[in-house]
């Protein structure tokens, strides 16, 4: 783990942003992700490609052994010969031997095509002309004499071989996993219901599913055809103790089963050397070879019965078991570490929104409180400014109080007030004079008690005074308001007994 630290503290920031992107696919530890990447120049495509798919041979040793080796035998022999369970073709390597399992992308039978180069295209340009006129005049003559087609697809037909070839050749081409529910379905409908559980995808997605989980890929080809085929899906392949062994969660296995009618399943019996039905293989990765390779690790053909079918697999399980522990091991470390790297995050994450929070709070009180002081000072600055203008109004308005009627002066009104104090004084006042003077005498009478009315003092500016207080009639109760105007012998008469009432807000504005 140190020498990996080691290795990814020497790399550049886009090399650990390669590697961290390539180990979040495919789960792999840095120490083997690294010479894959350096391997595919640190292109992370590359190496994820390589990773599923297998790391492509050398090209040019690849040709000289095509080279040195004798050419293939046709690829119609071929498949004849899978189909009748031929052994002719000899196997490069011995059973024990683990023989690299490359990764199938099927390419469906119909859409085959081969491009020749352009030499050959020019060379064989005479030729293809010659054919087109060769194969319209046989036309010409076939559509003349319509018996000649006839007879002679008569005699094709009585060809057994040509025969098995349609029947082979004639499936419809469907996606892999089309083709996975098609054998599934007609496996259940010959043999009936069984507790099998394929895997209803194709090869590539097995195969890469076995890959990523580290888990043992068990691939049987059948051909219909083959004489063996029955037994040994009736007596091995669906017996009991082979059905446990592969449905033990133990012995992780993942199932694939095709029949070699079926493109996909041909292409893989070519890939996986298949020389005689029925035939198994178990495919798993081997970390021992090499970080992203797949290896075929055991090969069951021909008939077995059940007891040596699962003793071959549980021993090529168990041999390869001893390396998928310590990957396993490995991959679950990984795990754990980016487990409790994600918990730290995310308890880091939330601790830096509580705090974040917490701070808002904070400000947010804070810039309240700070409203509150600034409203608070407003207003008592707003309060004592309108006091000093109260004060300085009475002053100046307490100098145009004329003074109160002789005793013997006549045309005057006589008015008794009840102060909110509870103190009543009568005073007389002119009878033409405004109600509003009644009501500035009220307003300013602390001033004129305290005889200070004298002092000089100018009209507030800016000031609108506002009298917070009405004169009331107790009986029967009126109110004298001084929006109202009038003079007081016109409103009060001769004489009034008055109450002052403070008005307060909770006072309704349309009482009387």
């Amino acid at each position: 783990m140190a020498s990996s630290d080691g290795d990814i503290g020497r790399l550049t920031e886009s090399q650990q942003l390669a590697l961290h992107t390539y180990t979040s696919v495919t789960d792999q530890e840095p120490s083997a992700a690294i010479p894959l990447l350096e391997r595919s120049q640190w292109n992370v495509q590359i190496a994820i490609a390589k990773f599923f798919d297998g790391e492509a041979p050398d090209p040019v040793e690849e040709a000289r052994a095509a080279l040195a080796s004798s050419p293939p035998p046709p690829e119609q022999f071929r498949r004849e010969a899978l189909l009748n369970g031929s052994s002719s073709f000899p196997r490069s390597s011995s059973s024990s031997d683990r023989d690299s399992a490359p990764r199938i992308v099927p390419q469906p039978e119909n859409q085959t095509s081969y491009r020749p180069s352009l030499i050959f295209s020019i060379l064989f340009t005479p030729f293809n002309i010659l054919y087109r006129l060769l194969s319209g005049s046989l036309g010409l003559f076939g559509y003349l004499f319509p018996f000649i087609p006839r007879l002679l697809s008569k005699l094709s037909s009585t060809n057994p071989g040509a025969s098995r070839r349609r029947n082979t050749t004639g499936r419809k081409p469907l996606s892999p996993r089309d083709t996975a529910s098609r054998f599934v379905r007609e496996f259940e409908e010959e043999y009936g219901s069984h507790s099998l559980q394929f895997f209803e995808n194709g090869y590539a997605q097995a195969y890469d599913l076995a890959k990523k989980d580290l888990k043992f890929l068990l691939v049987v080809l059948v051909s219909p055809e083959h004489d063996d085929t029955s037994t040994f899906i009736r007596e091995t392949l669906l017996s009991q103790e082979v059905v446990d062994f592969i449905k033990n969660p133990q012995n992780n296995i993942i199932l694939w089963a095709g029949s070699v009618q079926d493109s996909e399943a041909y292409q893989v019996s070519n890939a996986l050397n298949c020389t005689k039905f029925p035939f198994a293989a178990l495919i798993v990765h081997t970390p021992q070879d090499s970080s992203t390779s797949m290896s075929t690790v055991a090969r069951i053909t021909g008939l077995l019965p059940p007891s040596a079918f699962v003793a071959r697999l549980q021993a090529a399980i168990t041999q390869a078991s001893g390396p998928l522990d310590r990957v396993r091991a490995t991959r679950a470390e990984q795990q754990a570490t980016r487990s409790l790297r994600e918990e730290q995050n995310s308890a880091y994450e939330r601790s830096l929104a509580q705090d974040r929070e917490r701070a808002r709070q904070r400000r947010e009180a804070e810039a309240a409180q700070s409203r509150a002081e600034q409203e608070a000072r407003s207003k008592a600055e707003a309060e004592e400014r309108a006091a000093r203008d109260l004060e300085q109004w009475k002053r100046w308005r307490s100098q145009s109080i004329p003074p109160e009627p002789e005793v013997d002066a006549k045309d005057v009104t006589r008015i008794s007030i009840r102060m909110p104090s509870g103190e009543r004084l009568v005073r007389k006042f002119a009878k033409h004079a405004d109600i509003e003077e009644l009501y500035a005498f009220v307003e300013c009478y602390d001033l004129l008690q305290a005889e200070q009315s004298r002092s000089t003092a100018g009209e507030p500016q800016g000031y609108d005074h506002t009298y917070k207080f009405r004169l009331v009639a107790p009986m029967p109760r009126m109110v004298y308001d001084i929006h109202d105007g009038g003079s007081l012998a016109d409103r009060l008469g001769r004489s009034a007994n008055l109450i002052v009432e403070p008005i307060t807000e909770d006072d309704d504005e349309g009482d009387p």
